[in-house]
Order: structure tokens, then C-alpha cells, then sequence
């Protein structure tokens, strides 16, 4: 019975011996996100543009009451994101719109911790635009573009997820797409 006492009691200094380290946590993981292979189709959409799009995206047209029929939305079911794009004729206005542009991505720096701005110069197809970076762990649309031939043509695009906003863990998606979103700049043409 002394033994047993014994050994028991053995058990316990040594368990409580054993404690004495800190416990740290492991800090909170996120999935592993699988990239599909980088594939591009050709998009003719019946409006003043063509443009080339992700094989693994949806090209679809807007369908809300207060679209235009040149409004049109792209969506990458796999990173439960979409690409939201209004087109609009430019009548003199051009100055009106990029000021829109430019608020819209605006109402965003609450939320960002910085905003950088990319410059779009393409003489050869006459395609002038901006890119906007929302940079930022809450920011709603980490990306966001206006592109124009500066005079006939005005389109303006911006990226949404339909998950919280946490661009931490979406920094791999994010600038996965941003991939595209320049693909699809680089092959931007206008048609009269």
C-alpha cells in the first residue's frame, strides 16, 4: 500500500515537474488555395469592346434593373469573387466620369491603409486608364480600374469577394486575379 502511495505521489511531482514550460498556441492557419493554370479566352460581348478572360470565370451580364445592356459582371465561382464592370459612351463627359472613378474607389480609404495607383498608357490600342490597389486587411474591392480611349469609350471595373473582407488571407487570390485583370487590360480593344 506504501508502494502504491509512493509511486502515485512520484506520478504526480513528476507530472507537475513537467509543466513548468509556457503553452504558445499555434497560430490560426488558412486553407490552402489551389491555382488553376493561367488560360485565357477571347470574349466578344456585342458592345463597344472585346477583351480576353479566364477559362476558369464566368463572363455574364448584369441583369439588375439599373444596368445598362453593355454592363456586365465576371465571376470566379472558385474564389467566390466577381469582377463588376459598367461601360459607358463617353459625350463630353469624360472629365464627369473619371471624377466618379476616382470617388468610388475613394469610399474605400476608410477602410484601407493605402491606396496605390497604377498608370495605363497603351498608344497602340488607345486604351488610358487607372488602376487603383486598395491596399488594407478590411477594404471591400482590393481592386479597381477605369480604362477610356479618352474619347468615345469609358469603362470601369471593380473586384468584390462575397466572403468578409480579410486581404491577409486572400493576398494569394488577390493578386492571382490581378493577373487577369491586367491580361484583360492588355487585351482591351474598342470597335466602333
Amino acid at each position: 500500500m506504501r508502494t502504491k502511495l509512493f509511486l502515485l505521489l512520484l506520478c504526480g511531482v513528476v507530472g507537475l515537474a513537467s509543466c513548468n514550460q509556457d503553452y504558445t498556441p499555434k497560430p490560426r492557419g488558412y486553407m490552402r488555395i489551389a491555382l488553376p493554370e493561367k488560360e485565357y479566352k477571347l470574349i466578344e460581348t456585342g458592345c463597344p469592346y472585346s477583351f480576353e478572360i479566364a477559362t476558369y470565370s464566368v463572363f455574364k451580364p448584369d441583369t439588375r434593373p439599373q444596368s445598362d445592356s453593355c454592363w456586365f459582371n465576371i465571376d470566379y465561382p472558385q474564389f467566390k469573387a466577381q469582377l463588376y464592370f459598367s461601360y459607358l459612351p463617353i459625350k463630353g463627359n469624360l472629365a464627369a466620369y473619371l471624377e466618379d472613378s476616382r470617388e468610388l474607389t475613394n469610399k474605400h480609404i476608410s477602410k484601407a491603409s493605402g491606396i496605390e495607383e497604377t498608370l495605363i498608357i497603351k498608344d497602340d490600342t488607345h486604351v488610358y486608364g487607372m488602376l487603383y490597389t486598395v491596399e488594407g486587411s478590411r477594404a471591400a474591392s482590393p481592386l479597381q480600374f477605369h480604362l477610356t480611349d479618352s474619347t468615345n469609350h469609358f469603362l470601369r471595373g471593380a473586384l468584390y469577394f462575397n466572403v468578409s473582407p480579410n486581404n491577409d488571407s486572400l493576398a494569394p487570390v488577390i493578386d492571382f486575379l490581378k493577373d487577369d485583370i491586367l491580361h484583360l487590360i492588355e487585351t482591351l480593344n474598342w470597335q466602333s
